[in-house]
């Protein structure tokens, strides 16, 4: 490691000796405080970034992670869902990633039971800060085990990437990043919520609330020689929940809903739009109590009430909410049933997260209100300039979204209005909905969510910037895993799918039909299709279903009356088991990069299903394994999967390498000899 505090223009000189190459910088004078070497630098110690670092650790890698927010987990810890999404099958099977389930086995031990709330959302439930000590130790596990080295970087975020040209590509050759701690006397982190800090982190000079260290990663090699002969020195990957590097580096992605086409048959636009996003959520916790509590009503509660509700009529009930995604329970509350759903009642002492589509879903939708700023934002809010980069996100939205999910804790224990239930007794979908008066919103920073206002630290993101992969065999135009992909819906049903141009339609059907495709364009009758696509570089699995939580046809998402974008949830419904192509995780452009995480190439509505736990898991597993082994082999990831459909003994060796690591690449019983997958729910 090397470890020196210097002046910036010394810095820049020091580095062109020992990398060996001019690095050219913004015109930043903040001294350096801290410069590491790494073989990987992962952005966001999410489950991904943890996945990465893990399987980096094991096998023997030095390996830098930063993290916006103080905890290593992402969606089950700093974003507070700590309820594993997983489907039925897969969860018998036990056929996940070896890191998550040594994961689902901490819990066990640590509780002596996995589901500690009693949720019924899941079989997996558990409290966020419990998950963060878990995974550190993990990390920490995995380091003695595999005799690599972790260098854990909280409290920070990247500021700059250094590209430069290597080869007949480009590189990442040094990442710039800012770690903030208070200032004594100031408030400790945490204390104020993300919108009220997140501007200030991303700024290089010290403010009233934090102390800045600018460090610079770099790539760690022990002799010039060694490092001549590398393709690449190092890798960067973006584990980010939202694609920061992706923005920050600029390699082509897309956002939001895609143009509709014969891959993406449901999409509710012919065009294409950017700013609809599937909502985003901060979570909070809150307890039963044996007395009512006095409940203060939100100052700004009014502006976002008339959005708020159960949503249907068999989910109208407040135990059952309650408990879908319980986080501790006591054990003492009674058998319950309601809309065809066992629970057991709220009992004082019991702890719940809340996550709830009509309740603290914050889901714009306009190029007004969008929390992910797309390419055009960046360039003119100056973000893509040297050193410009404020993490890409739209502050006031975020803002908007925290005010929202107070909102939605004052409406579940003191609200009585719901904005789709049907004001009219008579009406078959009329409710009611009733204070519940005996809870306590949860904050401190020795709480489940480690906060003092009890919101998340980090929102729960369900979409980010998607890459568009590097076109390859079937995809000219850049690698996209699509709907057409892994969808069970039935395509080919114009009563429940949008209109397709003929040519379109055809070329669905052909896609559709596989092997048959060919006699299907001459003209015999489509082959419905009944699994997901098979892919030769596939590094990864997930499966769960395609799950939409769609932005607001109207702006700002409260407004009285709004309703979901129309069409927005044509392609939602259950998917086969998928897997997760290499080619998926390769950005164009740059060469020592890797995606993990919900920003890899695929679709929107594809993005709908690969973005939940296990997968995130499996997507940083394979990052890891694959960076290990490009960094000994002296091979690129891109390098893998250049000549497809043809052998590649490299990424044969690569599977084997992930197989035996007990890092599943298929599924049990999914190969293109079974063609009927319909056991898989």
């Amino acid at each position: 490691m090397i470890k020196r505090s210097l002046a910036a223009a010394c810095f820049v000189s020091l580095l062109t000796v020992e990398l060996g190459y001019p690095i050219a910088f913004a015109a930043e004078t903040t001294p350096v405080a801290q410069t590491i070497g790494c073989d990987i630098a992962i952005a966001g110690g999410g489950l991904s970034g943890t996945a990465t670092a893990y399987e980096g650790l094991l096998a023997g890698k030095q390996v830098c992670m930063t993290e916006i927010t103080d905890w290593v987990g992402g969606q089950i810890t700093s974003q507070g869902v700590s309820a594993l999404d997983e489907r039925p099958t897969q969860r018998s099977k036990k056929y996940f990633s070896r890191g998550y389930l040594e994961f689902r086995q901490k819990v066990q031990d640590y509780y002596g039971k996995l589901n500690v709330g009693s949720c019924w959302v899941s079989e997996v439930c558990f409290l966020p800060n419990d998950a963060h000590k878990l995974l550190y130790g993990m990390l920490k596990g995995a380091e003695k085990k595999g005799k690599g080295k972790l260098y854990w970087f909280p409290n920070t975020v990247v500021k700059e990437l250094i590209v430069g040209k290597r080869g007949n590509g480009q590189q990442i050759n040094a990442v710039v990043a800012i770690q903030h701690r208070p200032q004594p006397g100031a408030a400790p982190l945490n204390t104020e919520p993300l919108s009220q800090t997140i501007e200030d982190a991303y700024s290089y000079q010290d403010s009233p609330k934090f102390q800045k260290q600018k460090i610079i990663f770099i790539p760690t090699y022990k002799t010039p020689q060694q490092q001549a002969t590398k393709p690449a020195d190092w890798y960067v990957v973006d584990a980010t929940e939202t694609g920061e590097l992706v923005g920050l580096a600029d390699v082509p992605y897309r956002l939001g809903l895609d143009p509709r086409s014969a891959d993406e048959p449901s999409a509710a636009t012919t065009t294409g739009d950017p700013y609809c996003t599937q909502g985003f959520t901060y979570t909070f916790a809150m307890t039963t109590t044996e007395k009512p509590q006095l409940q203060i009503q939100p100052v700004s509660y009014q502006q976002y009430a008339p959005y708020y509700s159960y949503e249907l009529k068999r989910l109208a009930d407040f135990g059952l909410v309650y408990s879908y995604r319980r986080i501790f329970s006591t054990g003492a509350g009674k058998p319950m049933r309601f809309g065809g759903i066992n629970y057991t009642a709220p009992a004082p002492g019991d702890i719940s997260m809340q996550n709830w589509t009509w309740g603290n879903d914050y889901r714009p939708g306009s190029a007004t209100d969008n929390l992910i700023l797309d390419r055009s934002q960046l360039q003119i809010g100056g973000q893509l300039k040297p050193g410009g980069w404020m993490g890409g996100l739209r502050t006031d939205t975020l803002r908007k979204g925290e005010e929202h999910a107070q909102g939605f804790y004052y409406w579940l224990v003191a609200g009585t209005t719901d904005s789709r239930a049907n004001p009219d007794p008579k009406a078959p979908d009329h409710w009611v909905k009733t204070p519940n008066p005996n809870h306590r919103y949860v904050s401190g920073l020795d709480t489940p969510m480690g906060t003092a206002h009890g919101l998340s630290k980090y929102p729960y993101i369900r979409e980010g910037r998607r890459i568009i992969g590097r076109p390859s065999y079937g995809h000219k135009d850049g690698f996209v895993v699509a709907e057409v992909d892994m969808s069970r819906n039935n395509l080919l049903d114009p009563n429940k799918m949008p209109e397709l141009s003929p040519a379109e339609y055809r070329r669905l059907q052909a896609v559709l039909s596989g092997a048959n495709a060919l006699n299907v364009l001459t003209g015999d009758k489509p082959t419905p299709r009944n699994r997901a696509t098979m892919y030769a570089d596939t590094v990864g699995i997930g499966h769960y279903a395609i799950d939409f939580h769609p932005c607001m046809q109207n702006s700002p998402p409260e407004a009285p009356n709004n309703s979901e974008r129309l069409g927005a949830r044509k392609g939602e419904g259950q998917a086969y088991p998928f897997q997760i192509p290499l080619r998926s995780m390769i950005p164009q452009k740059i060469d020592n990069m890797l995606i993990a995480g919900k920003s890899i190439a695929t679709s929107h509505v594809a993005a709908a299903a690969y973005r939940i736990h296990s997968f995130e898991w499996s997507a940083g597993a394979a990052a890891g394994t694959t960076i290990a082994y490009a960094l000994e082999k002296g091979i690129t990831p891109a390098q893998m999967v250049e000549n497809l459909p043809n052998r590649s003994p490299s990424l044969l060796e690569l599977r084997k390498r992930l197989e035996a690591n007990n890092n599943p690449t298929s599924f049990p019983n999914t190969s293109i000899f079974n063609n009927n997958w319909q056991e898989w729910k």
